[in-house]
């Protein structure tokens, strides 16, 4: 498979270079539909991988990467349930999404994601599997989730941790603030910033000159560079679902989706 089109996602193999497209109204969120779509990306990626050299990630939506998350879809989800059945509800998806991201930061593609505007909690940690971030200069970097009572569910903070230390993951889950481009190319988070509405462009360039190089070689150094960190990431499903239970949480996510604000995940 080359070509799909779904409702969240989409994605085509061009001269060896997979272009995947978010385009879930109104801003990226990552749901149930996502979810199933990424997984059918994940079934035939190994197909994939063997004609093609990179994997470029991006967003046609003005608003921006992705903004994280579908709160809204979770809490009418779970509050359906009792409170054991909701727990199990959320790490059976936690697991699923952790394995989708996993698949992706472990391909022996070049996997680049070209963001713009808000990249925020489930958005950023979708970014950071990838192994360059491209920003525009619109782009804003966030893990607002301790508003909520929460922690960053999706492998966000060790994937942090193992490429810029705890200082930064620091500052962004615990004030919960937004980063623009400039402080995430100076923190390292950002590989790049380039002029708005370019980014796609520099990571299309960069993929082709990447693919130029032995892909044996390409992923032999991705695999010993980049390690994925397994046993945090479980660590991260457990504290999630913990902190779930939480009367915090449902407080926090009853305020989300009754908020008339149109972009309520702004911090």
């Amino acid at each position: 498979m080359t070509r799909f089109s779904g409702q969240a996602i989409s994605w085509e193999v061009t001269d060896g270079i997979i272009e995947l497209a978010l385009h879930r109204e109104p801003c990226n969120e990552f749901g149930s539909q996502s979810l199933a779509e990424f997984e059918k990306l994940v079934n035939v990626l190994p197909e994939l991988e063997q004609r093609a050299r990179a994997l470029v990630i991006y967003s046609p939506l003005q608003c921006g990467f992705s903004a994280g998350a579908d709160l809204r879809e979770t809490y009418y989800r779970t509050q359906q349930m009792d409170r054991a059945s909701a727990v199990e509800s959320v790490r059976e998806s936690l697991k699923r999404t952790h394995e989708v991201m996993n698949t992706l930061d472990s391909s022996p593609l070049t996997t680049i994601a070209a963001v713009h505007g808000v990249t925020f909690g489930g958005g950023l940690e979708l970014a950071l599997t990838c192994d360059f971030i491209i920003a525009d200069k619109t782009a804003r970097f966030s893990f607002p989730e301790l508003r909520l009572g929460l922690i960053p569910g999706f492998g966000g903070i060790p994937r942090l941790k193992r490429d810029l230390g705890n200082a930064v993951v620091r500052d962004l889950v615990l004030t919960g603030r937004s980063f623009n481009a400039t402080k995430a190319h100076a923190i390292g988070l950002a590989a790049q910033v380039v002029g708005e509405g370019q980014a796609l462009t520099v990571a299309r360039s960069t993929a082709r000159q990447l693919a130029k190089f032995d892909h044996p070689t390409s992923a032999a150094a991705k695999q010993f560079i980049k390690p994925i960190p397994y046993e945090e990431l479980r660590r991260e499903i457990d504290l999630f679902c913990n902190l779930f239970c939480q009367p915090a949480v449902e407080r926090g996510l009853k305020k989300f989706v009754e908020s008339k604000d149109a972009q309520p995940y702004l911090p």
